[in-house]
């Protein structure tokens, strides 16, 4: 009999010691934040994980002020300026990351394969290691700010039935702008990824030229802008959605007919993904990239769960998740072990679905016969226009972003 059997002065058995269940919280957003990632990462690694979902503002800055809050920050490199500027974060050792050797030079070195990235914004690698004296840069070392994970290449949805089918005129981001969908635009409201949205339109549509689009003046700021007033006031735009749940429902209630968009919304069209379809634009792609993050109070065992979840991370299951609703993972040859091969052909290598393939939730997502906008993997990371960046102007390009967005929506209540 153990010690903690032994009977009790009043001849019962004493209760074994109390402990309590570990747990990790998890800060972030939409993007990866999914109850089959949770669910799947308790049973895997024995411990508690806790949600907190929030929008990508909200997030940023709360993880930024209240780093006792939380403690992994999932969120896009984009977003990692300001909380790790305010100390909320502990560099990541790459020596306890398992599977390093295996992410992609896309996410750790800024290319892939033979593609050299010679884009604009913050791809991944500018915001990755810890330099002397606490800066981030693309300089590698052992430690890291953000261990990187999901990933995309965004571009837009347009009607098939304004602009038509096959290659008769490749898909361009000045249909954003373009007279024939007026009063059928919509953008996505989120000033570090709506705003270049906009910007690629602009140049496209050979109104406005930047010196860089990842990092306008403020002179070009207010230059785009104009012409975004402009625009509204003639009523080109309808709406600006802040998630995937309102952007699809722009699709469902045939408003729209160009829209920024993001990939899980192609899976959710229901009849109108017949006509509704995914653009692979003629100047490349506007791309993000996601990560995970160490609350900087982590120490002893909770530090230890914590890179239990990051390795977790990169071990297939949450790869596998994320490709069912159209994003890429860092860690690929992982991703390719937790999907049909059938599936990793439609996702990653731009065949044909082979049969109807279920998203995350177990709906279907993808008809069989369908091809993916823009090839493969390779093909699409060859094609990285600009990714989403804060700008050095990013507090004055928010305000006039959010007042812009306001009196979109306004004209719709």
């Amino acid at each position: 009999m153990e010690l903690h059997d032994q009977p009790s002065p009043t001849g019962t058995l004493a209760a074994p010691p109390h402990t309590e269940r570990r747990r990790l919280r998890v800060r972030g957003t939409s993007i990866t934040l999914l109850k089959e990632v949770r669910e799947r990462a308790q049973a895997d690694l024995g411990f508690d994980v806790e949600y907190e979902l929030l929008d990508f503002i909200a997030c940023q800055r709360l993880s930024a002020m209240e780093p006792e809050g939380y403690d992994i920050y999932e969120q896009c490199f984009h977003n990692l300026d300001i909380v790790w500027f305010w100390g909320a974060l502990r560099p990541i050792d790459t020596h306890r990351i398992v599977d390093w050797d295996k992410i992609t030079d896309l996410s750790k070195a800024g290319g892939i394969s033979k593609y050299a990235w010679r884009g604009h914004g913050d791809a991944p690698v500018r915001k990755l290691y810890v330099q002397p004296g606490g800066f981030l840069g693309p300089k590698q070392g052992r430690y890291i700010s953000m261990l990187p994970t999901v990933h995309n290449m965004d571009s837009f949805g347009f009607d098939t039935r304004l602009f038509g089918k096959g290659d008769v005129r490749a898909p361009s981001w000045s249909w954003l702008l373009d007279r024939r969908a007026k009063g059928r635009i919509a953008l996505v409201d989120e000033p570090a990824i709506g705003i270049f949205d906009a910007a690629l339109a602009a140049e496209a549509s050979g109104e406005l030229q930047f010196s860089d689009i990842s990092n306008l003046t403020i002179a070009e700021i207010d230059a785009l802008m104009a012409l975004l007033e402009d625009r509204r006031r003639q009523g080109y735009f309808c709406s600006a959605w802040r998630n995937a749940a309102e952007a699809a429902a722009l699709v469902h209630e045939d408003r729209v007919s160009v829209q920024s968009m993001w990939s899980p919304v192609y899976g959710h069209l229901g009849k109108m993904a017949e006509t509704f379809v995914e653009s692979a634009p003629i100047e490349g792609y506007r791309a993000w990239h996601g990560g995970a993050s160490l609350s900087r109070h982590l120490e002893g065992e909770q530090l230890d769960i914590g890179y239990e979840y990051l390795n977790w991370w990169l071990d297939g299951y949450a790869g596998a998740v994320m490709a069912r609703q159209g994003y890429y993972m860092s860690a690929p040859e992982r991703t390719k072990m937790a999907l049909a091969p059938d599936e990793w052909a439609y996702w990653y290598d731009g065949a044909p679905a082979a049969r109807d393939l279920l998203g995350p939730s177990g709906t279907v997502v993808v008809k069989a016969g369908a091809r993916r906008a823009g090839g493969t993997y390779l093909d699409r990371a060859n094609r990285i226009a600009v990714w989403n960046t804060v700008m050095e102007e990013y507090n004055y390009a928010a305000r006039v972003w959010d007042r812009f967005v306001r009196r979109v929506n306004e004209v719709q209540k």
